[in-house]
């Protein structure tokens, strides 16, 4: 088959970066993203040479596009018309609206961890589940915290057997670009026990036991989990031994945070901006080397996430599934993280 036709409905903080990584595979081209209407980040599509559609069909907000300056391509009917998968990237609770859409139109469709897994019956991150997703209609890319809990938590599960986890997620209050958020002075814990961050998990990878609390802290640059997993009696491993295996781990990064010097989330963004990624990404999950350690057979460890990126290149893995075009998922990891580092020089 020629290159997957995709299409980004929803070309914000998730979508562009989203559109970046897909731009980058030479399986696939963009055909097309959306905007509600002109504003600047109308600018960074033209730059892109992204053909550019308006959110919905109505006329009357297609000509707007044109008195900013905009050449848009139509309304997302149009679009659809066109595409073979469509990566939902629109903000959270227009998933159902969007889903009859997608289904009407007869194309293929992914949606963010901003909707429930019920929208769709079938949830993806690379690790866990890809088989799972192959030559599926549709599916939904977890979040980026479940992402994080799914590439530390599924390789160990799959070294020993069988995992219980009690974890709490230090949420960060609102992303870098977003004003309207908090808290801005104080800790916010959600009253809701457990937290969906474990239950997002179990849609995944249900034979891991998790339960999960959170916080939200007046941050922006990252979230933190702070992850004690109980481990088999008789499970033959170590601390250097789970530090070597995730450090063997596809998208993960373990550093000391004494001896390299990075000890809190500011330094390890500090570090993502160096690897030279556009908008400072960080694609990996951060482990701190000096704050894991196995004590009998219960494992304690932290781990930091770039809520804004890390799902990215999951995305990417998650359309070839749809497509069926590569069933295995560390051949398709590889591929997608090649791809990107290629694109961007690095």
């Amino acid at each position: 088959m020629g290159k997957i036709k995709v299409a980004i409905n929803g070309f914000g903080t998730i979508g562009k970066r989203v559109a970046d990584v897909v731009d980058a595979q030479d399986d696939m081209e963009i055909i097309g993203v959306t905007k509600t209407g002109p504003s600047f980040g109308c600018d960074l599509a033209v730059k892109k040479g992204f053909p550019l559609f308006c959110t919905f069909d109505d006329q009357e907000k297609i000509a707007a596009f044109a008195t900013q300056g905009y050449e848009c391509s139509g309304g997302i009917s149009d679009m659809l018309a066109v595409t073979d998968v469509v990566v939902d990237c629109s903000p959270g609770k227009m998933g159902a609206e969007n889903l009859q859409k997608y289904q009407n139109a007869g194309v293929k469709y992914m949606f963010q961890g901003g909707e429930k897994h019920a929208l769709t019956g079938l949830s993806y991150t690379s690790c866990a589940n890809h088989s799972a997703n192959l030559n599926a209609t549709g599916t939904r890319v977890v979040s980026c915290n479940t992402t994080g809990l799914s590439r530390t938590l599924v390789p160990l599960y799959d070294c020993c057997g069988s995992l219980t986890v009690e974890c709490t997620m230090i949420r960060r209050a609102a992303d870098p670009g977003d004003s309207t958020k908090g808290p801005i002075n104080a800790i916010k814990p959600v009253l809701k026990i457990p937290s969906h961050h474990g239950p997002d998990l179990n849609t995944v990878k249900p034979e891991i036991e998790i339960n999960s609390l959170a916080v939200a802290v007046p941050t922006t640059l990252m979230h933190v989990h702070s992850i004690i997993a109980d481990l088999p009696v008789g499970h033959g491993l170590t601390t250097d031994g789970i530090i070597e295996m995730w450090k063997n781990s596809p998208r993960v990064i373990v550093m000391d945070g004494k001896d390299d010097g990075i000890p809190t989330t500011a330094e390890v963004m500090e570090m993502a901006r160096d690897i030279g990624r556009k908008w400072g990404d960080l694609h990996e999950i951060f482990v701190w080397e000096d704050g894991v350690k196995l004590v009998g057979d219960r494992l304690y460890y932290f781990q930091a996430i770039h809520q804004e990126s890390d799902v990215i290149p999951e995305n990417v893995d998650c359309i070839r599934a749809l497509m069926g075009t590569e069933t295995d998922w560390r051949a398709s990891v590889a591929k997608t993280d090649a791809a990107i580092d290629a694109y961007y020089g690095l």
